[in-house]
């Protein structure tokens, strides 16, 4: 079984749970920047939850499929539409041979995410489907969709899962202004106690430059540094350091005038000061954000953010219950 890719959509690609392992080598994990929609399309067709989707960005693939199938389309309000008929959201319906499917624009949230039962079967890199465009690794081709492109698929694991769905209650929320939780990091204190505090009150809006290496934000006040004698290699600007890691989520300020939200597939490392990074469970909202969304920050602790990945375990744990049973 196969799709044909009549239309590859703004920036679509095969994403999957991700590539751990290897960021210490430079290659970044890579996957579904929204992993809870991605999970929540794979079980209701019965996938394995972190199996490989296709993730579309703002304007939806057209799409034809060369067999029979059962696909679920959740995360942004991307309408998707069978052979003219518009199907339905977070519930897995079927496809039959010959048919198109095409989607709507995003009405809300940035990315969406189709799942077909058993999964897109591009060959693995390093033990992940998903693609790192920036390395030319993995998903197909090691690129993004474009016209003409054949995509592999697997066997379904189950029997035609059409009309599971799940209750509004598991849905993910978009909003088109969020706030964001970030755990202060290493670096802040690079920062006037004053400028600490003015970031946590601004608003920031997101930027046109935003993408899965990072999302730029801007709007805010220029950021005041400490003054220093700027140690051997770090650079006159003062938000240069001497190379440090960089986690994902990690926030950074080049020169201190608009932060950059460092994604999944973000470089591991560099020279730019960073002053926390956004807790795990908040980058799926991340994902989310369109261009000229709007974001506060506010500091927690490890053990809040502990804390909250616990929550986020057990809302996966329930929908995979819910969608399995």
């Amino acid at each position: 079984m196969q799709i044909n890719v009549i239309k590859p959509g703004l920036a679509t690609s095969v994403q999957d749970g991700g590539r751990e392992g290897f960021y210490h080598l430079g290659i970044p994990p890579s996957g579904g920047l929204d992993q809870y929609s991605l999970r929540l399309a794979n079980l209701l067709v019965g996938n394995a939850a972190d199996a490989a989707v296709l993730e579309m960005t703002l304007l939806g693939p057209e799409l034809q499929f060369a067999g029979e199938a059962t696909v679920a389309v959740s995360g942004a309000r991307m309408k998707p539409v069978l052979d003219g008929m518009e199907m339905p959201l977070d519930t897995a319906f079927a496809v039959r041979a010959g048919q198109v499917l095409r989607f709507g624009p995003a009405s809300a949230g940035c990315r969406a995410y189709l799942a077909v039962a058993g999964g897109i079967a591009v060959p693995e890199a390093l033990g992940s489907r998903s693609t790192y465009t920036l390395g030319a690794l993995g998903g197909y081709q090691g690129r993004r969709l474009a016209a003409n492109d054949v995509l592999p698929l697997g066997t379904a694991a189950y029997p035609s899962r059409a009309g599971t769905t799940v209750p509004a209650d598991c849905l993910p929320v978009l909003e088109k202004s969020v706030t964001l939780r970030m755990v202060p990091g290493l670096y802040i204190h690079r920062l006037t106690p004053a400028a600490v505090a003015r970031f946590f009150a601004d608003e920031w809006t997101v930027g046109t430059e935003a993408d899965r290496i990072g999302y730029r934000l801007k709007g805010g006040a220029p950021l005041a540094f400490e003054p220093r004698t700027p140690p051997f290699g770090a650079g006159s600007d003062p938000s240069n350091i001497v190379d440090a890691c960089y986690p994902i989520g990690s926030v950074q300020v080049p020169g201190g005038l608009e932060p950059i939200i460092l994604l999944r597939d973000a470089v591991s490392g560099g020279g730019y000061m960073t002053l926390g990074t956004v807790i795990s469970v908040d980058l799926d909202i991340v994902g989310q954000l369109q261009p000229h969304h709007r974001v506060r920050f506010v500091p927690v602790t490890m053990e809040q953010a502990l804390a909250a990945r616990q929550h986020y375990q057990r809302r996966l744990a329930r929908l995979a219950h819910l969608l399995t049973h």
